[in-house]
């Protein structure tokens, strides 16, 4: 039975049958891909895929989201290769697909996941338990925005890197994301991952810092410095996981932005 659909680059995916043999070069789709009940059919992953724990033993590891081995992934012959915009290079995207069906992502907003997941239930043949977990984080995102509806929001600047120091801007994933727990990214008006300095923030009228868990390991260290600078400032750990991460992860997400809530 032929499928076909569109990813979210409008690129035509066209497949004679269902894929057997899966290869994932984003963490937040490896683990929706698992949890979506594919496990088996996924043979290679990326050295980020972390989530399950075990997965990273059990698949053959072809590389980072950057950088990959296109001789192991020619090797394993996968029947769909699944990529994403931001994560995945355009050349890693182009030269794969000469050989390979290369499904591509695009998300910034909890819509894209949906989009997204049920895209993967036409692909996989699981739109049944696509559904039912779009259904759930729905729910869940309606719940959220309903518990908050009343709350004001909080200026917020928040940290991925450092050396240089580097924030989150607009047209992201972790800026909707902040948005909704009704954090008003102070650089929402900046494209991507703008980089800054302190003497710049020291101009911004702060309420909140968040230094993410991910992709840099911010610790205690950086939180005192940047205190130093901006003692005004409420200064915050956040899980990167759950502001970053998409796809089936968006399940537990919304448990962790109560608890969030609840400590501001």
């Amino acid at each position: 039975m032929k499928i076909e659909c569109k990813d979210q680059l409008g690129r035509v995916i066209s497949l004679i049958e269902t894929p057997k043999r899966i290869i994932s070069l984003n963490p937040s789709q490896t683990e929706t891909i698992v949890d979506l009940g594919l496990s088996e059919r996924l043979v290679g992953i990326t050295k980020f895929c972390i989530h399950p724990k075990q997965l990273r033993k059990q698949k053959t590891i072809v590389g980072g989201t950057k950088k990959v081995s296109f001789k192991k992934i020619k090797e394993l012959k996968p029947d769909i290769i699944l990529c994403n915009k931001e994560e995945n290079t355009q050349e890693i995207v182009e030269t794969l697909a000469k050989e390979f069906p290369v499904h591509v992502t695009d998300i910034a907003t909890i819509a894209d996941v949906i989009e997204m997941m049920n895209q993967y239930g036409l692909l996989f043949n699981k739109k049944k338990e696509a559904q039912q977990m779009c259904g759930q984080i729905s729910s869940y995102f309606d719940e959220l925005n309903t518990l908050l509806l009343e709350h004001t929001y909080k200026r917020a600047v928040y940290f991925i890197w450092k050396n240089p120091w580097m924030v989150v801007g607009g047209n992201t994933f972790i800026d909707f994301m902040l948005d909704l727990n009704k954090f008003e990214n102070i650089y929402k008006n900046e494209e991507r991952y703008p980089m800054v300095t302190t003497e710049e923030l020291k101009k911004q009228d702060i309420d909140y810092i968040l230094l993410s868990s991910e992709p840099f390991p911010f610790k205690e260290q950086h939180l005192n410095e940047l205190q130093k600078e901006l003692p005004n400032a409420k200064i915050k750990f956040v899980d990167g996981e759950y502001f970053s991460w998409y796809g089936s992860r968006l399940l537990k997400a919304f448990g962790y932005f109560k608890e969030l809530q609840l400590e501001l």
